[in-house]
C-alpha cells in the first residue's frame, strides 16, 4: 500500500488541481490556445458535472451507505442502480468533467492536460485501493459489478 492511497480526499485533490491549473494559466502564457465557445463549454461542463456527481451522492444516500471516500471499508452495500449502472465513479467523473471545463475555459493546454492528471491520480491512489477494499468486503458480487460497469464511462 502506498502512503498516498486513500489519504487525500478527492475534493481536496480537485481543489489542488484547480489551483495548479490557475497557476499554469497565469504563468505559462506560452501554452495559450484559442478554443471556441469557452464560456459555453465551461457552463455545460459545470452543469453536467453537477448532475452526474449529485446523482451519485443521491444513490449512496438511498442505499444508506457511506459516501466517505477515504474509508471504503465502511461501505454497507454495493450501489449499482441509477448513475452507478453507467459508471462506478460518478462523483469522480463529475469532478473530472468540471476540471476539464475549467481547463477549456482557461484556454491553456497545460491546464487542460491537468484535468487528465486528476484521472491518473484518482485511478492510482483512490479508485484502485477502493476497489481492493470493496472486493474484500463483497467478494464475487463486486467483481461481477466491475465486469458489468466501467470505471469511468
Amino acid at each position: 500500500m502506498n502512503k498516498f492511497e486513500l489519504k487525500i480526499p478527492p475534493v481536496a485533490v480537485f481543489l489542488i488541481v484547480a489551483l495548479m491549473m490557475s497557476y499554469m494559466k497565469k504563468n505559462m502564457l506560452f501554452a495559450h490556445v484559442s478554443l471556441p465557445f469557452a464560456w459555453v463549454v465551461f457552463l455545460a461542463c459545470f452543469i453536467i458535472a453537477t448532475v452526474i456527481a449529485l446523482s451519485g451522492v443521491r444513490e449512496f444516500r438511498r442505499a444508506q451507505t457511506t459516501v466517505n471516500p477515504v474509508k471504503p471499508e465502511t461501505a454497507s452495500s454495493i450501489v449499482d442502480s441509477g448513475i452507478f449502472s453507467y459508471t462506478r465513479n460518478p462523483m469522480y467523473l463529475g469532478l473530472f468533467i468540471f476540471l476539464f471545463g475549467i481547463g477549456y475555459w482557461q484556454q491553456n493546454w497545460i491546464s487542460l492536460a491537468m484535468s487528465y492528471c486528476f484521472v491518473l491520480y484518482m485511478n492510482h491512489f483512490q479508485i484502485k485501493p477502493e476497489e481492493r477494499a470493496l472486493e474484500r468486503i463483497f467478494g464475487a458480487e463486486y467483481v461481477d459489478y466491475k465486469q458489468r460497469v466501467r470505471r469511468w464511462v
